[in-house]
């Protein structure tokens, strides 16, 4: 079996990072509806977020692509690496935003929804976009730019964060999207 290059491992992750997304668009519009949504699945989108998203994806690419393409004379401040690594922050900051919300809406489900609901539909309104900059504009100028080596170099590097993560946890986190998407869309039905 050929292993999968670089970008070819974030995009597979892609598709998982995008069924959380679809998942929050449909608990935005249950509680946008009035319908209550389960705090504990809320909690596992959050969990999801901050752990695949951020620390398994967005690692990779902060810690290891981003610094391989500057040292190839991709400029940091310029495009696409400084808008993904704003954008990346801006994650972190409406997932933290997000969790707070869960906190609020546990207390006082009135109270908590709004907040809740609006942090959910920046979540849904930054990661479309966010995932096609990087496949079509990062991961082809990522392609062209890094020879055969730095491509293997890069994916055990790649390998390596998934091993500090824990062996089980990239595992995990992908049948809790499962869960969260199969919630979600029962919840809608």
């Amino acid at each position: 079996m050929e292993r999968k290059s670089p970008t070819e491992m974030l995009e597979a992750e892609h598709h998982i990072i995008q069924k959380i997304v679809g998942a929050m668009a449909v608990m935005a519009e249950a509680l946008e509806s009035g319908h209550e949504v389960n705090a504990e699945t809320l909690a596992g989108v959050v969990e999801f977020m901050r752990i695949f998203a951020d620390k398994c994806h967005h690692g990779k690419e902060e810690i290891h692509l981003f610094p391989l393409l500057e040292q190839r004379g991709v400029p940091a401040r310029g495009c696409p690496l400084a808008v993904l690594t704003h954008e990346h922050d801006r994650g972190r900051t409406l997932v933290g935003q997000m969790s707070e919300a869960i906190d609020a809406y546990r207390r006082d489900g009135a109270a908590g929804r709004a907040p809740l609901t609006k942090s959910l539909r920046a979540l849904v309104d930054l990661y479309p976009g966010h995932i096609w900059k990087e496949e079509y504009l990062l991961f082809p100028m990522t392609n062209k730019i890094l020879n055969v080596e730095e491509q293997a170099a890069l994916r055990q590097q790649f390998e390596a964060v998934e091993e500090g993560i824990g062996r089980d946890m990239h595992a995990r986190l992908e049948r809790l999207a499962q869960q969260i998407e199969a919630q979600a869309s029962t919840a809608s039905g």
